[in-house]
């Protein structure tokens, strides 16, 4: 049996969150649909299985069940919340319309400690998150009671002869008090897990994977700067060597020193082959007359296949190609939720023709953002690379407001350095999940020691957030906004007003564009 747990996700919007917080554990886990088949289960050979919870009621039509089978697998199952019901319907218990909904905080008394409760004691009261209409009234024959709320009889339960256990209440998210420790005991207590998956322990497997998949062939990377492409340059590199070139794009869209940086890290640091286009001249002509943000994602687009294909066939020879697809990618395609609506396509800008002729490396499809900048620091990439703030794939052409023109894009990129460099010297930058400036298309009227100006106006944006679906507007000390505010409008040319961005995430997304 390998040290890995498998999530069956039945549609929450906290699966992610168990995920991370068993990997947080150094313990590996994987998310998949809930209809993999208990064949496909043995045969993956998770030590524990975990059933999330869910939307639907197990009485709706059409919704996603679970096999009789699953409970002859002879490994600890966990379900939680809808999870916990589907696996008491299976036991037997009759799952009911609760008396009253309970949504929130709630307090858990613990009936029987039992090893999923290690460490708690009998009686003892600690708050929990419920998100539940539906509840069982009683557990099923040949199981005991755990805990209980106030309104739910069976807040969790355990089967005396099988290695089954199932909490009403969501243990994964903060709001639960001792959620953590509930799940490190299912995680290590009742499935054995021995916490050995680390950021050396995904690049020696990483390495073993793409050297036994390159062989003796050539390899492409398009490095954007960015902490995806980067970390999974260094991984390919570290694997292979001179076999990789990276192709970095310069598409005059970057920020201040950002080619300069990328040139210092790989190419000087770590010795790779790097191929730098020069094609800033490209982008902007394609750009030029364009306000329309949709408009620009799809040129902006167009014009990085055009300059890395090129740069591609000057390259020549290759076979494989290095894509930084993450984990949360390949779950969206497979969630049985179906794939999130699209507000904007920006992030998805960059991505090649699908009749290339290569075939793909993914090192980090099995890694969440934070797993990458992890994998990023043990490979020696430099803090400011895999800390940094997320960028959008466009670049500074969706922080320009309408057209994008070289001396907008001055003006944007110099006040957006002043930013960062003012929030990393007061301490803040890690506070926050993302701060950036953006040029308005507006002119306003200022004074100058005794002249009249008539100049441009910058906003700045700084969010807190966990993983950009919903965000926050930062607070910042109102001493260090002064100081930003006073050094972009006496250090950028064109600059006459500064203003601060306090949308939070909904109903305002989180770029301007």
């Amino acid at each position: 049996m390998s040290d890995r747990i498998l999530i069956l996700d039945y549609g929450s919007q906290y699966t992610q969150l168990i995920a991370r917080r068993i990997r947080e554990e150094r313990v590996y886990c994987e998310i998949h649909p809930p209809d993999r088949s208990v064949e496909w289960i043995r045969e993956w050979q998770p030590a524990g299985v975990i059933l999330s919870g869910g939307p639907a009621s197990v009485y709706d039509d059409g919704v996603p069940d679970a096999p009789p089978e699953l409970l002859e697998l002879d490994v600890p199952i966990l379900g939680i919340c809808y999870g916990m019901q589907l696996l008491g319907q299976l036991q037997g218990a009759g799952v009911e319309r609760a008396g009253r909904r309970e949504y929130g905080r709630a307090g858990l008394q613990i009936v029987v400690p039992d090893r999923l409760f290690e460490g708690f004691e009998p009686g003892e009261k600690t708050t929990v998150w419920m998100s539940h209409g539906d509840h069982l009234a009683a557990p099923p024959r040949g199981c005991e009671v755990l805990a209980r709320t106030d309104s739910c009889p069976v807040a969790a339960y355990r089967s005396l002869q099988l290695p089954i256990y199932g909490v009403q209440f969501h243990p994964e998210v903060a709001h639960t008090a001792r959620g953590e420790e509930i799940l490190e005991n299912f995680v290590f207590g009742i499935a054995g897990c021995a916490g050995e998956w680390t950021p050396g322990s995904i690049i020696e497997s990483q390495v073993e994977k793409i050297r036994e998949q390159v062989g003796g062939d050539r390899v492409i990377c398009g490095l954007s700067g960015g902490v995806d492409s980067s970390v999974a340059a260094a991984l390919v590199h570290r694997a292979i060597g001179a076999q990789l070139t990276c192709i970095f794009v310069d598409n005059g869209l970057l920020r201040k020193g950002e080619r300069q940086s990328v040139e210092r890290v790989f190419g000087e640091h770590f010795g790779m082959r790097l191929e730098v286009v020069d094609a800033a001249s490209l982008f902007l002509q394609r750009l030029s007359g364009v306000s329309d943000p949709e408009e620009k994602r799809v040129r902006i687009g167009h014009a990085f296949i055009d300059a890395f294909e090129e740069a591609a066939g000057r390259v020549g020879g290759a076979s494989f190609l290095v894509q930084g697809t993450l984990y949360p990618d390949v779950i969206e395609s497979t969630s049985v939720r179906g794939p999130s609506a699209t507000i904007k396509s920006h992030h998805n800008v960059g991505g090649l023709r699908p009749d290339m002729p290569f075939a793909l490396i993914e090192p980090l499809r099995e890694l969440f953002k934070d797993e990458v900048r992890q994998v990023g620091r043990e490979l020696g990439l430099p803090e400011e690379m895999v800390g940094r703030h997320p960028f959008p794939g466009p670049g500074l052409a969706v922080r320009v407001i309408g057209e994008v023109t070289e001396k907008r894009l001055a003006v944007v990129r110099e006040a957006d350095a002043i930013y960062l460099e003012e929030i990393r010297a007061a301490g803040l930058y890690d506070d926050i999940w993302q701060a950036f400036a953006v040029f308005l298309p507006v002119r306003s009227v200022g004074v100058m020691g005794d002249a009249r100006t008539y100049e441009n106006v910058v906003v700045l944006r700084a969010v807190t957030s966990r993983d950009g679906m919903t965000a926050d507007w930062f607070q910042f000390p109102h001493d260090v906004l002064g100081r930003i505010s006073n050094r972009i409008i006496n250090e950028v040319e064109g600059v006459n007003r500064v203003a601060y961005d306090v949308s939070s995430k909904p109903p305002a997304t989180i770029e301007w564009e």
